[in-house]
């Protein structure tokens, strides 16, 4: 006789890199300019932009800070390419990693932003250390026994 062993219910869900993730809609090309990069980084007001390749796949990150250096140099010099300049690259996160995992690693390799990519190394958006604090926090309020409950 066969007799089954009942399976823990799962209750709730963790939350995913999915759950967190945000869309990036600005981007540049792993051959155009620093001097481009920080023409869309000011336009758009922002601090990063995910570096592709010529066949869209992600490449890596850059940030305002990191192009810095580059921007003091005179404006006469010759043309530096954004694959030239250190910026943050691989290995990326993918959208099923677990977001405690995922902010975890965030801390430990001191990565305010990591790009989220497909399997195939397409981009599907960005992590941001608050964002996934945020959902993070949020689950574990959801989950939490209300004190009328616990009473």
């Amino acid at each position: 006789m066969t007799t089954l062993v009942p399976q823990p219910v799962r209750t709730r869900q963790c939350p995913t890199v999915a759950d967190a993730m945000d869309p990036c809609e600005y981007w540049t090309t792993d051959d155009s300019t620093v001097d481009q990069a920080n023409n869309v980084l000011r336009g758009a007001h922002l601090e990063y932009l995910i570096v592709r390749d010529h066949d869209g796949r992600c490449e890596g990150l850059v940030t305002r800070a990191g192009l810095r250096v580059f921007l003091e140099r005179s404006w006469y010099g010759e043309p530096t390419s954004i694959s030239t300049v250190a910026h943050q690259r691989g290995p990326f996160t993918w959208p099923t990693m677990g977001l405690a995992l995922a902010a975890l690693t965030m801390r430990i390799k001191r990565l305010a932003v990591w790009p989220v990519v497909d399997d195939d190394g397409y981009v599907l958006g960005v992590l941001t250390c608050d964002r996934a604090t945020a959902v993070l926090a949020a689950a574990g309020a959801a989950t939490a026994p209300t004190t009328a409950a616990a009473a």
